[in-house]
């Protein structure tokens, strides 16, 4: 059996190889200046088949050759925030495995109750870049919060806890709040978790102003589009989404060509102005990146079964001048 450290067939270095200089080509190298921020909803990752190339009997489908791909992409930022890391972590421990001692990573227990997906959040990082700078926890919402009257209140915790850790850079220290807004069955669900994610940033970012610190926010917002009544309730205390990302397709299935068909699943958010504002940092190129044209490209699988082996949606990142 095949392991996530062996050479790879022929054909699949061939797609690694043209992979990884793509990533060169659209992803800032990493430098005494920069920070690489990015976030990335890798569906359902989970277990792993070791094989380089899954059959269609396999299960799961996720196999070697897609991971050795997620891990190209992973190792071009210096903090990721994933979502959708699931109870089975075979594919993050091989991860780890090849990613090597200078790669760490600290995350949630999995979300119990049907809503949570037996889901976790988690950051990995770099630490030959960064090192955590000692907060880590989950949001709770105060019990005086709930239940308030009020139509779009939240009437209970949130489905996923969103996941905070503290990180520095230099001289630089940011916070870093993973979410995975809950779905629901219609788009009014969600607006109670984003109001209150909206109302405890606020409050929050107010108070570690005082400390110098930076405030973010990445994950899986399950935002439709700009104007909606989910983006309005998300940014309605301030918190801005960056004009780097705007008009960006979040997932393959996505029209590029198409900007009706453009969604804000995926964000980084943060204050822009006042107190909260950032300190020390400013934003200096961001972006997507398109797995699709350098993975599997000796089959015929569809899209819908890349996303299974990889993901279906795509990673955002965002470069930060210190």
């Amino acid at each position: 059996m095949p392991t996530i450290l062996d050479a790879p067939p022929v054909a699949i270095q061939r797609d690694l190889t043209a992979l990884a200089e793509a990533l060169t080509q659209q992803i800032p190298a990493k430098e005494e200046g920069n920070l690489l921020l990015a976030t990335w909803n890798i569906r359902s990752f989970a277990s792993l088949t070791r094989k380089w190339t899954a059959a269609s009997s396999d299960s799961p489908k996720r196999d070697l050759r897609g991971l050795r791909a997620i891990i190209e992409i992973l190792s071009r930022f210096d903090v990721i925030a994933l979502q959708e890391v699931k109870g089975d972590l075979r594919a993050l421990r091989d991860t780890m495995r090849f990613l090597g001692e200078d790669w760490g990573f600290l995350m949630t227990d999995i979300t119990l109750g049907e809503a949570g997906h037996d889901e976790r959040l988690a950051f990995l990082f770099d630490r030959s870049r960064v090192r955590p700078s000692g907060l880590a926890g989950e949001l709770v919402v105060p019990p005086e919060r709930l239940n308030v009257l009020g139509e779009g209140a939240l009437r209970q915790q949130f489905a996923r806890t969103p996941y905070a850790v503290s990180f520095q850079r230099g001289p630089v220290t940011f916070i870093l709040v993973t979410l995975h807004i809950w779905y629901g069955d219609r788009e009014a669900d969600r607006i109670p978790e984003l109001q209150e994610i909206a109302d405890l940033f606020h409050d929050w970012a107010k108070r570690t102003n005082r400390f110098h610190h930076n405030l973010f926010c990445l994950g899986d917002f399950n935002i439709d589009r700009e104007g909606s009544p989910l983006f309005d309730a998300f940014t309605s205390k301030g918190l801005s989404i960056s004009d780097e990302l705007k008009n960006l397709p979040r997932t393959i299935f996505d029209d590029p060509d198409d900007p009706s068909d453009d969604n804000f699943y995926d964000q980084i958010a943060w204050f822009r102005s006042g107190n909260e504002a950032l300190k020390d940092i400013t934003v200096a190129s961001g972006g997507n990146f398109d797995f699709q044209p350098f993975v599997y490209t000796d089959t015929n699988l569809t899209r819908n079964s890349i996303s299974h082996r990889i993901s279906d949606h795509f990673p955002l990142w965002l470069e930060f001048a210190l």
